[in-house]
């Protein structure tokens, strides 16, 4: 069993990171993890892209981590040149969470990295303390970076005397002292209008699309397929991208939360290599029902792609199940090692998450990284 990792927290050969940081090997010594250096950085990181440089020597820039995933943020602060900022969160017997800035942020532009993934509650909580804590200690700006915005799904009412969660959620960050949020693929753009304040919105697409590249597949093979109707424009948007691919969709009626039944396809899909694409995988119902009927439908092979990977049981068996060539998701929130298996490929959003954090702190262009 193995996980492939591309630029991710187990590859400490990029630029020689092993000894300096002093972090573990591989899990197990079973990781197969490709060698990196400068050659093989991501192609959204070209010099193209970074003709307007930005001033790296302010030393107003802090960098913090919640507890959420303290992996993420120090692959950002290695990418970023820095050191994470001191912070105390500790939780009392009553499951209070207490948080205490160990450095002063006076004056300083604060970045605050903390998913709000499992366990939501907990890990919103304490994202919201630590914007409180750096408020009162007289940070000039404080930035949310939340890679995973939990509640993100709960966007509208679908059905009457429902609540509006990811509006509350967003009132929350807001009304605790964030000044601007950075976030990762929300799950529908209409998200960033519930925010008061300043959303970046960052696009993990590049990332996944640099290593489909590196994997030789002909574009008259690839298919990319939507898992539902919803997700149709993200996965056009991405079939553009891949040499402007074919498009399927997998049309789904959902009986219930977590529970879908796939009904039809729509497009053609024999004889290709059929690449699903998707922003979240929950429960993995979905993506698993539409990789039975892509094989039914006669596809060769089967790939699987999100940027964030919830794993909810009984995800990991039904991923592993063999329907699947590859399901390869970010690092956006963590994975457990209990959760991996021989299909999965994790890739790190460290450098594209560190190259906006420059560039907000230095009011430059986030969104020419994508252009």
């Amino acid at each position: 069993m193995y996980v492939t990792v591309e630029f991710g927290i187990w590859n400490f050969q990029l630029w020689n990171l092993r000894d300096k940081c002093n972090l573990p090997k591989a899990l197990n010594g079973n990781a197969r993890v490709p060698i990196i250096n400068e050659t093989t950085i991501p192609k959204f990181f070209d010099s193209s892209r970074l003709e307007k440089s930005v001033s790296r020597n302010n030393t107003k820039l802090k960098l913090f981590s919640g507890t959420a995933n303290p992996a993420l943020s120090q692959e950002i602060a290695w990418y970023m040149g820095l050191e994470l900022g001191k912070v105390s969160i500790k939780r009392f017997a009553d499951g209070e969470i207490y948080v205490q800035l160990k450095e002063s942020v006076r004056g300083c532009d604060v970045f605050l990295v903390q998913p709000t993934c499992t366990p939501t509650n907990e890990n919103l909580m304490e994202l919201l303390i630590m914007v409180d804590a750096c408020r009162r200690a007289s940070a000039k700006k404080v930035t949310a970076v939340i890679p995973y915005f939990g509640y993100a799904r709960a966007d509208r009412k679908t059905q009457g005397r429902e609540s509006i969660a990811a509006k509350l959620v967003a009132n929350l960050i807001t009304e605790a002292g964030a000044d601007r949020v950075l976030a990762c693929d929300l799950h529908s753009g209409q998200s960033m209008g519930y925010f008061d304040i300043p959303v970046d919105h960052v696009y993990c697409q590049p990332v996944i699309l640099d290593y489909l590249a590196s994997k030789s597949i002909s574009s008259e093979d690839l298919v990319v397929v939507s898992p539902d109707v919803g997700g149709v424009a993200r996965a056009r948007a991405f079939a553009k991208k891949l040499s402007d691919a074919p498009l399927a969709i997998v049309d789904k009626r959902r009986h219930g939360h977590n529970v879908a039944e796939v009904m039809n396809l729509i497009g053609d899909v024999k004889g290709k290599v059929a690449v699903m694409v998707d922003d979240i995988i929950d429960t993995a119902g979905t993506i698993v029902k539409g990789a039975a009927l892509l094989h039914e439908e006669g596809a060769r092979e089967v790939y699987a792609c999100c940027t964030h990977a919830v794993f909810s049981p009984p995800a990991i068996e039904r991923l592993s199940s063999g329907l699947l060539q590859e399901v390869i998701v970010t690092n956006t929130l963590p994975v457990a090692e209990k959760n991996y298996f021989p299909q999965l490929t994790i890739l790190s959003v460290a450098n594209l998450l560190g190259e906006t954090i420059w560039r907000v702190h230095d009011d430059s262009s986030v969104s020419s990284i994508f252009l």
